[in-house]
């Protein structure tokens, strides 16, 4: 373990395009739980699957069971960020990290000082009216009861999150895929990567510091040049002054 600390705190040291491609493990140390482990959400007893809940059918076909599912379990709004979002963030004002490709819809990264954020699956901080478009924030859909509705034109609130049957955003994927191809040096941590198509974006990489971090095995482990399985707060501690 420390020489792969040492290893990866003279990678950063010497690399200047950095970028960070994180999933919900990048959020667990602030209290946010995951999906996969043990203790995350998909192994949690529901009347319903938690993939079925958060699907675009599911929230069109039963609106008040989504948001009842979804105030209960994917709201954080008091969440603060931890180690290793402010690592991320000390890292782009030292001009070495580029950019945060981020799977988490939670606005942490944003929270911790990132400015170049590209948010794959969307955020729970922006909501709006499907009907006329008008913007709320996650406290207004917090205080609704029931169904969210727009105080404009009665239409449902909808949170901008790319939910189950929906695609990633188009512009996202191209953007984040060139950021990619130009980095010298490419960190993935507190992700299974088993999630497509998001997961794919590691085949981008042409260099040769591609880094993963991640407490368990992932199915890229093998193709990486360094591999730590640890959490990211404890390794970005060793790694960053913060």
């Amino acid at each position: 373990m420390g020489d792969a600390i040492e290893t990866l705190r003279t990678w950063i040291a010497e690399s200047g395009n950095i970028v960070f491609f994180g999933g919900a493990g990048v959020s667990t140390e602030s209290g946010i739980p995951d999906f996969r482990s043990v203790d995350g959400l998909y192994n949690q007893k529901y009347d319903e699957p938690p993939e079925e809940i958060i699907s675009h059918s599911y929230f069109l076909r039963s609106p008040e069971k989504f948001y009842r599912f979804y105030k209960d379990k994917m709201l954080y709004p008091d969440a603060e960020p931890n180690d290793c979002h402010k690592a991320l963030a000390a890292l782009e004002r030292q001009g070495k990290l580029k950019a945060v490709l981020t799977q988490n819809i939670d606005g942490l990264h944003q929270k911790a000082g990132s400015r170049n954020v590209i948010e794959l699956h969307g955020s729970t901080l922006r909501n709006y009216c499907m009907n006329c478009g008008k913007s709320f924030t996650v406290e207004e859909v917090l205080r609704s009861e029931g169904i969210p509705r727009c105080d404009k034109c009665g239409g449902i609130i909808k949170p901008d999150v790319v939910l189950y049957e929906e695609s990633l955003h188009d512009g996202d994927m191209e953007a984040a895929v060139r950021l990619i191809a130009k980095a010298d040096m490419f960190i993935v941590g507190g992700t299974s990567l088993t999630v497509y198509p998001a997961a794919g974006l590691v085949n981008y990489y042409r260099g040769s510091r591609l880094v993963l971090i991640n407490k368990s095995v992932t199915p890229y482990d093998a193709e990486a040049d360094l591999v730590i399985h640890d959490s990211l707060g404890k390794v970005f501690r060793q790694c960053v002054s913060l």
